[in-house]
C-alpha cells in the first residue's frame, strides 16, 4: 500500500481532531512523559501538549509523509519513524506516564496481546488511552464490503476487510485490561460531521478506511469502484435541504489507568 498523505487525512483536521481532545481530558494528572502512537501529522501531539504543556512526548508513525509533516508542525518534538507493534515489544515496562494512541490500534492485530503489553508499558498511576473508530457497521462501511464484493475486482478485494483488526465489544476490553488497571475509563461517542455531500464522506474514507480497498486496484478499476461506491453513499446519506448531510461518526474510548506493580 502507498504511504499516507498527510495533506490530505488533514481535509478534515477538526473532525479528526477532536476525538483526541475529548480522550486527553478524561487522562489523569500529571503526565511528564508521554508517547504518542500512530501520531500521524501531529495533531493528535498537540493536542496532546495542549493538555500536558510541560510533558516529554514522543511522537511514533509508520508513514514517512506522517512524519514529515509532524516534525514540520511541532519541531520540537521528538517524532520517530517506528511501527508501534516493534516498539512496544522493545520499550521499558513503566517507564510512561502516557501512552495515547488515537485512531491507530484498528489497524493492528492480536489486541488481546498488545493492549495488555502497552498497559505494562506504563507506570503505576499512568494511563494507556485509546481511541478507535467503531463504525464498521455504518453504511460508510459496509458498503466498502458490499461494493468490493459485487464487482469483477471481487478475488482481488477479498482479504481487504482484513486489514482492519477484528471489532471487539466495551465488555470485551474491559475484561482484557482489568487485571492491570486500577480504574477503566470506558465510552462510546457518535459524532454527527457535516459534510458537504456524498462527495465529502468519498474524500474522507480515501484516507482511512477505503485505503485496503483501493489499494489493489488498477487506476480504471478504482474509478469504477469509487463511482459505485459513491453512489451508494449518497443514497445512504441523503442530502439536507442546504446540500450538507450528517455523517454519524461511533467511537470507542478507553483510558486504562495502570495499578501498582
Amino acid at each position: 500500500m502507498t504511504d499516507w498523505s498527510a495533506v490530505r487525512y488533514m481535509r478534515f483536521a477538526a473532525e479528526r481532531t477532536r476525538p483526541s481532545r475529548d480522550l486527553l481530558a478524561a487522562v489523569p494528572d500529571p503526565v511528564r512523559r508521554a508517547v504518542d502512537i500512530g501520531c500521524g501529522p501531529g495533531n493528535s501531539t498537540e493536542a496532546l501538549l495542549a493538555r500536558f504543556p510541560d510533558a516529554e512526548v514522543t511522537g511514533l508513525d509508520n508513514s514517512p509523509d506522517m512524519i514529515a509533516a509532524a516534525r514540520s508542525r511541532l519541531p520540537g518534538v521528538d517524532f520517530q519513524l517506528a511501527e508501534v507493534a516493534d516498539w512496544a515489544n522493545s520499550a521499558e515496562a513503566g517507564s510512561l506516564d502516557l501512552i495515547l494512541a488515537n485512531a491507530v490500534l484498528q489497524w493492528l492485530p492480536d489486541h488481546q496481546t498488545l493492549f495488555p503489553r502497552l498497559l505494562a508499558l506504563v507506570a503505576p498511576g499512568g494511563a494507556l488511552a485509546v481511541q478507535m473508530p467503531d463504525n464498521l457497521d455504518e453504511p460508510s462501511h459496509r458498503l466498502m464490503r458490499e461494493v468490493a464484493a459485487d464487482g469483477p475486482w471481487s478475488a482481488k478485494l477479498a482479504g481487504a476487510a482484513g486489514a482492519r483488526a477484528p471489532r471487539h465489544s466495551a465488555d470485551w476490553y474491559y475484561a482484557l485490561l482489568r487485571p492491570g488497571a486500577v480504574r477503566l475509563d470506558i465510552w462510546r461517542t457518535t459524532y454527527f460531521h457535516v459534510l458537504a455531500g456524498a462527495e465529502a464522506v468519498v474524500d474522507w474514507v480515501k484516507e482511512t478506511g477505503l485505503r485496503p480497498f483501493l489499494a489493489p486496484l488498477t487506476e480504471a478499476e478504482r474509478e469504477d469502484y469509487l463511482s459505485r461506491y459513491l453512489a451508494g453513499v449518497a443514497k445512504a446519506y441523503p442530502a439536507l435541504p442546504d446540500g450538507t448531510l450528517l455523517l454519524p461518526f461511533p467511537r470507542l474510548f478507553i483510558v486504562a489507568t495502570a495499578a501498582g506493580r
